[in-house]
């Protein structure tokens, strides 16, 4: 193997020296030899030999992100090691690692996939002989849960470190796990603009390198000099932001309003402050009727004409905050008459889920007489170089998913950049020539900027990171995340692991269990593999393969603004069963069925899908199925997978077992219904659900995929189910505090029914869990060896007529011949224990919500005594509780008292009865 290994070593060796002699090698060298980090090259290649850990700081245009790869392993082919060198550069962004492979490889005058390859997801060029591979993080974790150690690695290069992404910042962590147990391995970590310091210390005092950049000079120009340099006037109606009829709701929230945003409110100060004294009344005037929430359509439109009219040639870069702005501002721009003419103007943009082959376009020369606009996210501040740009626009924020632990919710909201980024996105205006940057914002707001952004680890959940921690075998989760560069906090991370607790994925000591050891198998969230897990095992894979991919890719049902109504028409022909995750079932297999017939593109038009979003679809579903056959749960043949893929009730009962605790009780009122989860009361859907356009859902519940806090809470996308279903196919089920009742996620979800039916559900829920936890022991088990239970389960979720019927306020419920209601003992504590929540508040508000009313009104009165009696008013009745030493013992003492009163207390059955259908008159009403 030596020998073998040594003539490789030579032959990798001549080639490189026959390139290098070459004109075309001499003429690259050349160029490379002009990059900064080519004069740094001895000293980089020293330092790598010297230390384990090697820490370069390289700012933007240095050439580093190329260079210090290929440094490597130019050296270790001179040294006739080329054979067994085997380097890893992970970059945060898969555009980056395909356009960096291409360069490198194209400086080594080989073909990728020779040398130099790439691997992201779904994605790849690498041959056998590959020694240098571009890849996205989660590539590199992923090899890691099958080699913990990384053999045959010799170098493992972390770019764009800075960024802090989860991954990144996780991979780090075991990676300094791993260095003790491979002393000849070198972690090199590199950043455009770094806190070196800290990755330093991080790594046991481990040497900085930095580069110098060379940027030409760009001259750089804020709000209040745009505003006195056009003449341009800010009013508080040119502001708003047009995003077209279908979000409305996104132009209202720019208005004035008395509370302000958080993106208003951290700049507060710093404008209040700011003395704009030498500059004009009028710009004054327009700074002083500034909206730090607008985006600044109008302004930037103004800018881009005044740009192609009179500037001097070169690309235009513009900053957005997302998707939703780069394509609302390009359907503005296409209609201006010059900045919509394609003979003087491309206009493309750049996102992180676009297509490879549209990404590609952003890289290509303009023709003579066009100037090449492109809308981008941050991904152009440092993961790809779009060389020809000259001026950049940048309206300083960012989408920033945040998490409110204490909600358990996770915000997508757009936040100021920070000090650095600015600096990154200025830099981008003079990679050629000497630049012009506009930044959107007065100075006074980019020197109140935080000087770096907070690290992803901090700002998002952690189900999936905490499930690579155990697929991992790296011990406890909390002691585990406590070594990171900057640790979670703790309520966060017990939220994680609770989750996974609720799913199935941990058992109560924090140990994968069997579905868990599964899930980590599987590159998706948790719920999503859940999901897939139990397509196979009841054999509906099909139209679970395409619900899970469909929610991992960008949502391919399209909203022109122009055609709305045509858009909604079109949707709603695929969902009448109140269902986002089946229409979309529907809308693919009919692309399917149009692609066969090679009419698929006609198929997107005219029903307003997204092609770019089938396709993708269409090839994950493929990778999912690989890697369920990988796992044992399915084999190749299709028609055993999917022999009960028709069955409505059962994929429907398959999506709500893995979308739960994703759960929301639907609340119907006189004329329409609301919608409540546990966490945050009332929520909202997203406009583009199909159930957002119900009146009404004749369903008791929904789950679903996500919920996202904007100004208020969203559900982004749903499916109705029954309480079969949710029963069945949700969380596990405890018995309540009456024979009959049975509760689900701490007593938040109730169930009321007779005695014999409850306990029909409790031991079919039973025998259910132990036909998929020996399914998953003995994948190759045939299930209709459970043909009974199958049977029961598949009538039950089908035959259930989805009224809530168990659900408390649809019903009244008729006492047993001997009341359990009557000699049921008292609670533990009058205000403390019960169903429904933390407290008697909390029981009495869901009780009453659920029936369809207003929330319960306090009223506390101090007595002579010093003491507190509260009274509780709702539907026309008052209960006053007992005497309390504090207000708020007081109103919880009132509702134990009213849900005594409800509940029964030691009242006769009768009585009972009496008091429950006064409650429910008026739900009686809506429902029966």
């Amino acid at each position: 193997m030596e020998k073998i290994l040594w003539r490789r070593s030579l032959q990798l060796c001549d080639q490189q020296r026959a390139w290098q002699d070459s004109p075309e090698g001499r003429k690259m060298l050349e160029f490379r030899k002009s990059l900064p980090a080519y004069k740094e090259k001895d000293a980089i290649l020293k330092a790598i030999s010297q230390s384990q850990v090697v820490i370069i700081s390289g700012e933007t245009g240095c050439g580093k992100t190329t260079q210090i790869p290929h440094f490597i392993l130019e050296s270790e082919i001179e040294s006739v090691r080329g054979a067994s060198c085997s380097i890893i550069c992970t970059q945060p962004r898969r555009i980056s690692a395909m356009s960096v492979s291409e360069r490198v490889a194209s400086e080594r005058g080989e073909k990728l996939g020779e040398c130099v390859g790439y691997k992201v997801r779904l994605e790849g060029i690498k041959g056998r002989d590959t020694h240098l591979l571009f890849c996205t993080t989660g590539i590199l974790l992923r090899r890691l849960l099958v080699d913990r150690n990384l053999k045959g690695i010799t170098h493992v290069i972390v770019d764009e470190i800075h960024e802090r992404g989860m991954n990144e910042d996780f991979l780090l962590i075991v990676l300094k796990d791993l260095l003790p147990r491979r002393p000849e391995l070198r972690l090199i970590l590199m950043s455009a603009t770094l806190d070196a310091e800290l990755f330093s210390s991080y790594f046991g005092g481990a040497p900085i390198l930095r580069i110098p950049g060379f940027t030409y000079p760009v001259r750089t120009q804020f709000l209040e000099n745009i505003l006195e340099m056009t003449g341009y006037r800010l009013t508080l109606y040119n502001q708003i932001d047009d995003y077209g009829q279908d979000r409305v709701w996104r132009i209202s929230k720019q208005a004035p309003r008395k509370r302000k945003s958080q993106i208003a409110s951290a700049v507060e100060e710093a404008l209040r402050s700011a003395d704009f004294k030498e500059y004009s009344p009028q710009t004054r005037e327009s700074l002083s009727c500034w909206n730090p929430d607008c985006i600044g359509f109008n302004l930037i439109e103004c800018l881009l004409c005044d740009i192609c009219e009179n500037e001097r040639p070169g690309s235009v870069l513009v900053f957005m905050t997302g998707w939703d702005d780069i394509s609302s501002l390009k359907d503005k721009l296409l209609s201006h008459p010059i900045l919509g003419d394609p003979g003087r103007v491309s206009l493309l943009t750049c996102h992180g889920s676009m297509a490879s082959s549209e990404q590609r376009l952003i890289f290509d020369e303009p023709k003579d007489g066009v100037r090449k606009i492109v809308l981008a996210t941050n991904i152009a501040e440092t993961s790809i170089t779009i060389n020809d740009v000259v001026f950049v626009l940048d309206c300083g924020k960012a989408k920033e998913t945040s998490y409110d632990a204490l909600n358990n919710t996770p915000c997508l909201l757009p936040s100021w950049i920070s000090k650095v980024s600015a600096q990154q996105r200025r830099g981008r205006a003079g990679r050629v020539q000497p630049g012009e940057c506009y930044h959107l914002y007065p100075r006074c707001v980019y020197e109140a900027f935080a000087e770096y952004q907070l690290p992803e680890i901090l700002r998002t959940p952690l189900q999936s990171l905490c499930l690579q921690i155990k697929s991992l075998q790296l011990g406890s989760i909390s002691e585990f995340l406590s070594r990171a560069l900057q640790s979670p906090e703790l309520l966060a991370v017990q939220n994680a692991i609770e989750y996974l607790k609720i799913i199935g994925a941990l058992d109560k000591n924090e140990n994968l269990t069997v579905l868990g050891q599964y899930l980590t198998m599987l590159p998706m969230e948790p719920k999503l593999g859940k999901m897939l897990i139990l397509g196979a095992i009841f054999n509906c894979l099909d139209p679970i393969l395409t619900v899970v991919a469909g929610l991992s890719v960008r949502d391919p049902f399209l909203t022109p603004m122009d055609k709305k109504e045509l858009a909604e028409a079109a949707k709603s022909q695929f969902s009448n069963d109140y269902s986002d995750h089946l229409a979309l079932v529907r809308a693919y297999e009919g692309w399917k069925d149009a692609e066969r017939d090679f009419a698929g593109y006609d198929y997107c038009w005219k029903n307003f899908l997204s092609m770019q979003s089938m396709k993708a679809i269409d090839s994950l579903r493929r990778e999912f199925f690989s890697l369920l056959k990988d796992a044992g749960l399915v084999d190749s043949n299709a028609i055993t997978c999917n022999a009960w893929s028709h069955e409505e009730h059962l994929i429907r009962a398959v999506i709500c077992y893995g979308l739960y605790p994703g759960i929301s009780s639907v609340v119907h009122n006189e004329k329409s219904f609301s919608l409540k989860t546990m966490e945050d009361g009332q929520v909202l859907l997203y406009s583009n659900s199909v159930n957002a356009r119900e009146s009404k859902i004749p369903y008791p519940w929904l789950v679903f995929n996500e919920k996202i806090k904007v100004n208020a809470v969203f559900l982004r996308d749903s499916t109705a189910v029954s309480d079969s279903v949710l029963l069945l196919f949700g969380g596990s089920i405890s018995k309540g505090d009456i024979d009959g009742h049975l509760k689900m996620l701490g007593g938040y979800l109730e169930f009321f029914m007779k005695p014999a039916i409850a306990e029909m559900y409790q031991s079919l829920r039973r025998e259910l869990d132990e036909l998929i936890q020996t399914k998953l022991l003995n994948p190759r088990m045939d299930i209709h060896t459970y043909h009974e239970l199958l049977s029961a389960i598949r009538l039950l979720v089908s035959e259930d007529k989805s009224d809530g019927k168990f659900v408390f306020g649809r019903q009244v419920l008729k006492p047993s011949k001997i009341s359990v209601m009557a000699t049921r003992p008292a609670l533990v504590s009058r205000t403390e224990s019960g169903p429904g929540g933390d407290n008697s508040k909390s029981q009495l508000q869901t009780l009453l919500t659920r029936a369809g009313y207003a929330a319960p009104i306090y009223k506390t009165k101090q007595l002579k005594n010093n003491q507190f009696r509260a009274t509780v008013e709702f539907n026309g009745m008052q209960v006053m509780g007992q005497p309390c030493n504090n207000k708020k013992s007081a109103e919880k003492d009132a509702a134990a008292e009213a849900l005594q009163s409800l509940m029964g207390g030691a009242q006769t059955g009768h009585e009972y009865i009496n008091q429950m259908s006064m409650l429910l008159k008026k739900s009686k009403k809506d429902h029966y």
